[in-house]
């Protein structure tokens, strides 16, 4: 696995433990890369206290709600005074109304529609922008998606077009920031039971259907997440940007 040591990094979207974010930060911590972490809220700091906690007392830990720019810009201050520079960023961010994730997408509200796309993709063009300046020495942003951005996933509804709307402004950042030496690429992960998976309708349905289609007939581990956060991370991935990565047992390739 390749080294991270010297690397500085922000991620934005650890709830608790079981959250991709907090795999693929543990991959990142173990090497060698000097984290900060942000929350949504007070119900989730505690948890992020915790967790982040584990690696040093004085690991950088802030408030941001991805959906306000004096939020976003309060971070990347505050991380530019204790790191000077940056060269990682992990988005793993989503949110649509729970009641927008039952039932038929027909009759998404327009309210349900705005907020699932501020939350779930303009905020990695807001972070992106933010976190540019501070890449002095280019950098990785690495964003999670999901292949209901592509097929239709009954329920999934708007966050399956809200994550095509993120895989598309991830092909854009990656235009606009690789002269900078900026890469941005998409991690699209299998199902994985977290917090924000549970509030999808069928989501245990899902689990099964996975692991009885994909060709490796299991679904995706929480440390294989990390490792290929790593690898897009690190100097192996020097060359990809603007991808995005399928990292679900090989369900994707299958038509029937």
């Amino acid at each position: 696995m390749s080294s991270l040591a010297g690397k500085l990094g922000i991620v934005f979207g650890v709830a608790n433990k079981r959250s991709i974010a907090w795999a693929i930060a543990q991959a990142w911590h173990r090497v060698g890369a000097q984290l900060a972490f942000t929350y949504q809220g007070e119900r989730l700091k505690e948890n992020v206290e915790e967790l982040a906690g584990t690696f040093g007392a004085d690991t950088l830990i802030l408030p941001c709600d991805v959906s306000k720019d004096e939020e976003i810009a309060a971070v990347f201050k505050t991380v530019g005074e204790r790191f000077g520079k940056l060269h990682l960023l992990l988005h793993s961010v989503a949110f649509a109304p729970k009641e927008a994730l039952e039932g038929e997408f027909i009759n998404t509200s327009r309210e349900a529609f705005r907020v699932a796309h501020d939350v779930s993709a303009y905020s990695l063009v807001a972070l992106a922008r933010s976190a540019a300046p501070l890449m002095t020495e280019g950098g990785s942003i690495v964003a999670m998606t999901y292949y209901g951005a592509q097929k239709v996933v009954p329920r999934y509804n708007v966050m399956g077009v809200a994550k095509a709307a993120l895989e598309a402004s991830a092909l854009y950042l990656a235009y606009d920031l690789g002269p900078k030496k900026i890469r941005v690429n998409c991690i699209s992960a299998g199902p994985v039971n977290t917090l924000a998976a549970r509030g999808i309708a069928g989501f245990g349905e899902m689990l099964k259907h996975y692991e009885s289609r994909a060709p490796l007939k299991r679904n995706v581990l929480p440390d294989e997440l990390g490792a290929t956060g790593v690898f897009l991370a690190g100097d192996g991935a020097a060359a990809i940007t603007g991808q995005v990565i399928y990292v679900d047992c090989g369900y994707q390739i299958m038509g029937m």
